[in-house]
């Protein structure tokens, strides 16, 4: 008698460390898809000022035609596909938005305007945001993949079919020194 309440307590002691470890992985599964959530809501406010910015230079820049259509390229391109394929999108973009704003400069008219400016700022303030939203992305992913491959988790890990996220990468562009000149 007293046996099997030993075998029924050491069975459900396992059975709570297994849902302990099985709810703790959900748990950081989650935090990686809010991550990812909030880097998405973030790349669609910048989306939805792009067509702003476009419009507001768009007379001034008649010469940068390519620049504008290079924007609009990947404008279109960032809201469907997978995690990597907008990651790839967000940092054409994030290029693209750099080409227009070092454009700009040779056209005081436009630096002066203040739609322009005020767009500048909103977008600036976005790719901050954006920026923040990768990092915390990249801190969840670590997180959860350092949990799936440390013992015991790795174990149930496996059982239970988690596999390991990817990070949001900078592009070799992005990695590249940045060349200033005056």
């Amino acid at each position: 008698m007293v046996a099997t309440w030993i075998i029924i307590a050491v069975v459900a002691v396992v059975a709570l460390f297994i849902a302990y470890i099985y709810n703790s992985l959900i748990k950081l599964r989650m935090r990686v898809k809010n991550a990812w959530a909030q880097i998405d809501v973030q790349l669609k406010r910048r989306y939805d000022l792009i067509p702003n910015l476009v419009s507001a230079v768009k007379g001034y820049m008649k010469h940068e035609k390519g620049v504008l259509e290079e924007v609009t390229k990947a404008r279109t391109s960032l809201m469907s596909g997978s995690t990597q394929e907008k990651a790839k999108a967000s940092n054409q973009i994030t290029e693209a938005l750099k080409s227009i704003f070092a454009v700009a400069e040779n056209y005081p008219n436009l630096k002066a305007n203040e739609n322009f400016m005020q767009l500048q700022e909103e977008l600036s303030g976005t790719e901050s945001k954006i920026a923040y939203a990768r990092q915390f992305y990249n801190d969840s992913v670590m997180a959860f993949n350092e949990a799936i491959q440390v013992f015991p988790k790795n174990f149930f890990a496996k059982i239970f079919g988690f596999h390991q996220k990817e990070f949001f990468g900078a592009e070799g562009v992005e990695r590249k020194n940045v060349k200033v000149e005056f």
